[in-house]
């Protein structure tokens, strides 16, 4: 649909490439489809992306919008006998919650859920205040529920395929470390230090000193990188197979690049790294990763 790539970026950006000439009365056509709802005919959009919303934003945009009315217009699809918002969700609920009974609302023509999805996912990912957690699942699910590859989804948000395949690995950090990062207390630059460690216990330690001192991104990684694990007893048995202080370091700086497992083994002459990857996509993103694109 030639809608789809112009969510919010303002009405401008919901018209497609016109002459300049044309573009004056173009504006005017498309502001036509631009209508004051009524709020109680709205519906909640299932696909919505955003799993929470930040109280202290919702307060100041319900004074914003008291003082100076719904300067942009939320998106909606007609659905059933009312509408379902695509996006806006916030300026709905702060509208809802000051009582105010209609709403500018630009109406756009969706009638598959999967399209829906789509948008309101994509529309989302653009917004500067959703959490990395947020967007890895948003992410995700275009891949799951959208049938979308990596590569597809980079290419309609506007980012590398590596950027993607980052957040993606951000589902894999235990728990407590996805929720520290969904509050803000993690940032995106210390999620991707974390993911260097092979093991979600080391992860899970290196995380509480990360909020206990504020450590930045570059202690983190200095910390991971010079992190020691457990050493496995050498006997002569598995000599091939011995691990020394230099290989772990190695493996560490490799982890570190190239943010998967990687896995140095010894032999008498030479040996082996093991590089791991999750699918067609990390593998790409590894190729990349070590060609330096």
């Amino acid at each position: 649909m030639a809608n789809r790539k112009a969510l919010g970026r303002g009405l401008k950006a919901l018209i497609p490439d016109v002459p300049e000439g044309k573009q004056e009365a173009t504006l005017a056509a498309e502001a036509a489809n631009i209508q004051f709802i009524e709020v109680a005919k709205i519906t909640p959009n299932p696909f919505q992306p955003r799993a929470t919303f930040d109280p202290v934003k919702l307060e100041e945009l319900k004074n914003s919008i008291a003082e100076k009315g719904v300067i942009q217009p939320i998106t909606v699809r007609r659905y059933n006998y009312g509408y379902q918002i695509i996006a806006g969700e916030r300026r709905l609920r702060a509208v809802s919650e000051l009582e105010i009974s209609t709403i500018p609302a630009y109406i756009m023509d969706i009638e598959s859920d999967e399209d829906m999805m789509e948008l309101s996912i994509i529309e989302n990912i653009h917004r500067e205040d959703l959490n990395p957690i947020d967007i890895a699942n948003s992410y995700r699910r275009l891949i799951e529920e959208c049938h979308l590859t990596q590569e597809v989804i980079a290419k309609k948000v506007g980012k590398d395929r590596a950027t993607v395949a980052n957040f993606l690995r951000l589902l894999k950090l235990p728990r407590q470390i996805r929720e520290s990062a969904k509050t803000g207390e993690l940032s995106m630059g210390h999620a991707r230090a974390l993911l260097a460690l092979e093991d979600s216990d080391a992860q899970v330690e290196v995380w509480k000193k990360i909020v206990k001192d504020g450590l930045s991104v570059r202690k983190v990684e200095e910390l991971v990188r010079n992190y020691s694990q457990p050493k496995k007893q050498v006997t002569t048995e598995t000599v091939n197979n011995a691990r020394t202080y230099y290989f772990e370091d190695v493996e560490n700086k490799l982890r570190l690049r190239l943010a998967t497992k990687v896995v140095v083994k010894a032999k008498k002459q030479g040996g082996l790294v093991e590089i791991e990857y999750y699918n067609d996509d990390d593998l790409n993103r590894l190729v990349a990763v070590i060609n330096g694109e």
